[in-house]
């Protein structure tokens, strides 16, 4: 679970040396696919995290006239939308060194094309 307070991910998107990604991983396609999959993970746990806060103040009842104006979903909103997007975190993450991944192809020799498996 990421604790979305202590997250040093800038808010705005910035310009990355592709070369410094590239070298953390194999090369840089690799580096994006674990970002990628890296900001998917985070995305869900945004959603359910604000999902589960909103749930508080969900109205069940049909009138439209009791439904008012909360401040404090309100204030949920404005936070969820201050907070760096889900790439911009994994991005940090992968840059810190904080993400683990391995690829199971290289770790089994590697994929054998049909040439070689005859």
């Amino acid at each position: 679970m990421v604790d979305f307070k202590k997250v040093k991910a800038p808010n705005n998107t910035i310009t990355r040396n592709t070369a410094a990604l590239a070298g953390k991983a194999d090369n840089i396609y690799e580096a994006v696919a674990v970002i990628g999959k890296r900001a998917n993970q985070i995305s869900v746990e945004m959603k359910e995290e604000l999902s589960r806060k909103l749930q508080e103040f969900a109205s069940y009842a049909d009138n439209l006239e009791e439904i008012f104006e909360n401040r404090e979903q309100i204030e949920i909103s404005k936070y969820y939308e201050r907070i760096p997007k889900p790439v911009l975190i994994a991005t940090q993450e992968f840059e810190d060194g904080e993400l683990y991944f391995r690829n199971p192809a290289k770790e089994k020799g590697g994929v054998k094309s049909e040439e070689e498996e005859e």
